[in-house]
């Protein structure tokens, strides 16, 4: 699975940063500690990027989900 940040031009750079992370799962705590900021600051960066419309796609190819490579027909089963 593969995430894409759409909108990231929108942001500040610290916003970007702060959504990265959030986006790479990290907890509010863990983000301000690795931005030398406040929890609250965190908080209020993310709140901005959001209020930019970045959007998060995420692109997952058909192998993983059992779909990859065969064709289906309209009702959803395999064609033989």
């Amino acid at each position: 699975m593969q995430l894409e940040i759409r909108g990231l031009e929108k942001l500040s750079f610290r916003e970007r940063q702060a959504v990265i992370l959030k986006e790479s799962g990290k907890s509010l705590e863990d983000i301000a500690k690795r931005l030398h900021l406040s929890q609250s600051s965190v908080a209020t960066l993310l709140t901005r990027a959001r209020s930019k419309g970045y959007e998060i796609v995420c692109i997952i190819p058909g192998g993983e989900l059992g779909i990859g490579g065969e064709e289906l027909d309209e009702e959803g089963s395999s064609e033989e």
